[in-house]
């Protein structure tokens, strides 16, 4: 399963931010991460997504650690998160024949 974390701040919030990431505790040894992946749009401010996958054993525990992540920038004027959870297809579809 994977978890993508969309991220967006203003462009005078991109030295804190920037700090903010330098800082940020390493993923588990369960998760991998790739990115983050960084856009400049300039109506929008910054963009950024993180792609978290892990094995869907450990999806309470990959929810938890990629909600509270980010926390520390939360005081950031205009920084927004948000997590959006995805499964593999064959766990859909298992999901879904077990009704």
């Amino acid at each position: 399963m994977v978890i993508i974390g969309d991220i967006s701040f203003p462009p005078d919030a991109t030295n804190k931010v920037g700090k903010s990431f330098l800082a940020l505790s390493p993923v588990p040894d369960y998760m991998t991460l790739k990115g983050p992946y960084i856009r400049d749009v300039k109506e929008n401010g910054i963009q950024a997504i993180e792609i978290y996958e892990f094995d869907k054993s450990k999806m309470a525990e990959g929810i938890a650690f990629v909600t509270n992540r980010h926390t520390p920038s939360f005081d950031t004027p205009g920084y927004r998160y948000k997590i959006r959870v995805y499964f593999e297809a064959a766990d859909v579809i298992n999901m879904m024949s077990e009704d």
